[in-house]
């Protein structure tokens, strides 16, 4: 496979998406997302996402022009509206607006709502935490997983994310997760590659296990630690869907189809400014040093170190490069 640098694949699909009708701060910035998620071996939120976001910007299935519209309903509290547009521009319209009421109240919520999917949320929590604050962030996505006991599907994967600054411009610890057993991602690229799935992460549209991705697609995905999980999920959808004012995870189409109704999805975050506690910093360093006392050990998301550059499939940056040529 062809070693491809961070900067060709940012700068190449950023020619994709304003090739296929998206304006230059939009696409600057999910290109920039999208190094990102291949930088750390991330490939389900990475190049993965690029066709799709080309034949939905065509399609008008993603607004790529919109301005996001940034509101203070509350002075700690700061909406954004995506305009049907994508999640990241619409995050990076919001966020100083956010931090800085953070700064102020010791707590601030920013809300996105109407807004494609964000693919990887701890890219948004991250940039919190790279600001200094402790960030939490919430999202839905299209229905994929039932209640407990149950067959119909209610609630999206409906990932949680939190990142926590160590206090000198890095990252103590950061975690970003799907409150299913697995992500959608992983199933779907089992199908496309011909692989069985291991069980325990899926039923089937009887709400049986399988191994089988098909079956697992045409069916549901288990939660997390069962009803722990789902509670989880449903926490995340309330947060993301309900308080943003965007759409719940049931009435969500599959969110790479090329066409059909904008995602309207939201996305929650809380920002925490730790500096109101005068030992945060040296009682999360005593923690990880806890942990790391044991070989091997370490808080989730330390010492993840950017590749560059990148392996990327043959057929993949053809893609890609097909795409950027349009």
């Amino acid at each position: 496979m062809p070693q491809i640098s961070l900067d060709l694949i940012e700068q190449t699909v950023r020619r994709a998406l304003t090739a296929h009708g998206a304006g230059e701060f939009a696409a600057a910035e999910v290109a920039r997302a999208v190094r990102a998620a291949e930088s750390v071996g991330n490939k389900i939120c990475g190049l993965y996402y690029v066709e799709s976001y080309c034949q939905q910007l065509r399609s008008g299935r993603v607004n790529g022009s919109v301005t996001p519209q940034v509101s203070t309903p509350r002075s700690a509290a700061v909406v954004v509206d995506a305009g049907f547009g994508f999640a990241q521009p619409a995050f990076s319209h919001g966020l100083p607006v956010a931090l800085d009421a953070a700064r102020r109240a010791g707590v601030a919520s920013l809300s996105v709502a109407h807004a494609h999917t964000c693919t990887s949320l701890g890219y948004f929590t991250q940039a919190i935490a790279a600001a200094g604050m402790i960030g939490i962030g919430f999202t839905n996505a299209s229905p994929i997983v039932a209640a407990p006991g149950g067959k119909t599907r209610a609630i999206g994967t409906n990932p949680i994310a939190f990142s926590v600054p160590d206090g000198q411009g890095g990252i103590a610890m950061q975690f970003d997760q799907s409150t299913t057993t697995v992500a959608l991602g992983k199933i779907t690229m089992a199908k496309a590659a011909g692989q069985s799935i291991p069980e325990g992460w899926a039923l089937d549209a009887e709400g049986k296990p399988t191994t089988d991705p098909d079956a697992a697609i045409k069916g549901t995905l288990v939660s997390m630690g069962g009803y722990k999980g789902w509670g989880f999920g449903l926490m995340a959808e309330v947060l993301a869907a309900a308080l943003t004012g965007s759409v719940l995870s049931r009435d969500v189409k599959p969110l790479k189809a090329p066409e059909g109704a904008p995602h309207d999805l939201g996305q929650y975050y809380l920002l925490i400014d730790p500096t109101v506690s005068s030992d945060f910093a040296d009682k999360v360093q005593a923690l990880a040093d806890h942990i790391a006392q044991d070989e091997g050990a370490r808080m989730p998301g330390q010492n993840k170190i950017a590749m560059d550059p990148v392996e990327v499939g043959d057929e993949t940056w053809a893609l890609i490069e097909t795409l950027a040529n349009a």
